[in-house]
């Protein structure tokens, strides 16, 4: 019985060791954290046909828009962005322009010769849109901020993704009302 009971906590013993030396842990929270920058930069754009879309021409990207969502008009909202700050608010609009290198903004406003609103999709780029969305109608919901863009990313936005903003301060900095978006609904394009 002792030989049965010592060869098996033996065996069991051997194979936690087994395991414990194939586990491989990153303890590194920076390589970590570049390996899901890694995976962002590697995403391909989204792609779409019309099957993409619904039966009413809808196309859903990041979270359903709340059946409760109270939308405020873009213009409003651009007359006064500190009373929005901060607070979770529905809009809609047509998309003027959109980034042409990922899909992972869009500029939105109430018509297309009214200024706009860029628009970001959660936290990292949770979701994209087509390339080709500019013309497109879209609601979204989410959250207004007010920042200052660093001169290096307004030269990004810019020269890769086609970005335009009306008024540099005069360190190249950019002061944005933004809104990121935890979904959109856009519907096609009619020709």
């Amino acid at each position: 019985m002792k030989k049965i009971l010592s060869l098996t906590i033996l065996t069991l013993t051997l194979t936690g060791v087994g395991f414990s030396q194939t586990v491989k842990t990153d303890k590194n929270p920076h390589t970590t954290e570049n390996k899901e920058k890694q995976k962002i930069r590697e995403r391909k754009p989204f792609e779409y046909d019309d099957s993409t879309f619904d039966a009413k021409g809808r196309m859903m990207r990041g979270a359903s828009i709340s059946r409760d969502a109270k939308f405020v008009s873009l213009a409003e909202i651009l007359k006064k962005p500190e009373d929005f700050a901060g607070k979770k608010v529905a809009v809609k609009g047509v998309i003027v322009r959109s980034c042409k290198m990922e899909g992972c903004w869009m500029e939105l406003a109430p018509n297309k010769e009214a200024k706009s609103v860029r628009v970001t999709f959660g936290r990292n780029h949770a979701f994209s849109i087509p390339l080709d969305a500019a013309g497109m109608r879209a609601k979204a919901e989410g959250v207004f901020t007010v920042k200052t863009l660093s001169r290096e990313q307004v030269e990004h936005l810019e020269k890769e993704d086609g970005a335009k903003f009306d008024r540099r301060n005069a360190d190249g900095t950019v002061t944005e009302i933004s809104f990121e978006a935890t979904g959109v609904e856009l519907t096609k394009q009619t020709k």
